[in-house]
């Protein structure tokens, strides 16, 4: 029988993991574990190793901070379709603070912004991946960097409205890769391309950024963007798109295709199912 989420977060917790091993090895969140190990402690050996690598970790950043001039990054003040694209990428699927953090399923996606951080800082990132979730995380430690991309953050939300179109899209795509999905029902009832995102803000941007490319949209509930209609899905192929490689995770306990599908298969698949 398979185990529950709350019986494994114990027998990790008896093994000695921390609450940060234990979230990574489930993929759930801190809240969601802490729950549920909140009253087992950790070992004095555990303890007592965990106080030696902040120790040791501790000296490394200050080693770090000494030598930030070894491993400058390279500015940017104009935007293009690239800077776009991975500001974009960092905002909607990123976190950090002392650091540049990206997450996602696609590998491909983890790829692109490599390739596009390597523009602007040429050390490599450290990788992992959850076994799990099948998560990818690339991070890029260091402080100076993630505080610019943190200033550029801000101003793309500023300024995206105002750029030329092809920055336009790249931002939309990136956030469409990132926090979209492609939902079709399997008797082809209800085709629906939707968008998540916690911040209204974006969500009101990302509305009127659709409408410079003739797609209407709405704004449902607290924190999705919904386009329907086969008019503005065909627009949305045309103009938008979601990137090549980029597919839905069949592995969703709510998943109704249970397939590896790509989200673009899937767009096209939905369109064609429309009566001629």
């Amino acid at each position: 029988m398979e185990k529950s989420f709350k019986q494994r977060c114990i027998e990790l917790r008896l093994k000695d993991c921390t609450l940060d091993e234990i979230v990574e090895i489930t993929g759930r969140s801190k809240t969601s574990v802490y729950f549920h190990i909140k009253d087992i402690p950790l070992s004095q050996k555990k303890k007592k190793e965990i106080s030696n690598k902040a120790r040791v970790q501790a000296l490394k950043n200050a080693d770090t901070r000494k030598g930030v001039a070894k491993r400058p990054y390279t500015p940017f003040t104009v935007w293009t379709p690239d800077t776009v694209l991975l500001v974009s990428h960092l905002m909607f699927d990123g976190g950090g603070k002392k650091g540049c953090v990206y997450d996602n399923r696609s590998k491909s996606l983890v790829d692109r912004v490599e390739r596009l951080m390597k523009q602007i800082y040429k050390y490599p990132p450290r990788y992992y991946q959850n076994k799990e979730t099948g998560v990818y995380r690339i991070s890029y430690h260091n402080v100076a960097l993630a505080s610019f991309v943190q200033k550029k953050k801000k101003e793309l939300l500023l300024v995206i409205e105002k750029l030329p179109k092809k920055c336009q899209r790249e931002f939309i795509r990136a956030f469409f890769d990132d926090e979209g999905c492609m939902s079709v029902d399997r008797g082809g009832s209800r085709r629906r391309i939707r968008g998540y995102q916690k911040s209204k803000t974006v969500l009101k941007c990302i509305k009127r950024l659709l409408q410079h490319f003739s797609i209407e949209s709405k704004l449902q509930g607290k924190n999705e963007v919904v386009i329907t209609g086969k008019e503005n899905l065909k627009r949305f192929q045309k103009e938008i798109n979601f990137s090549e490689g980029v597919r839905i995770n069949p592995n969703r306990t709510n998943s109704r295709w249970k397939k590896n599908l790509e989200k673009r298969k899937l767009l096209e698949k939905a369109i064609d199912s429309y009566i001629k």
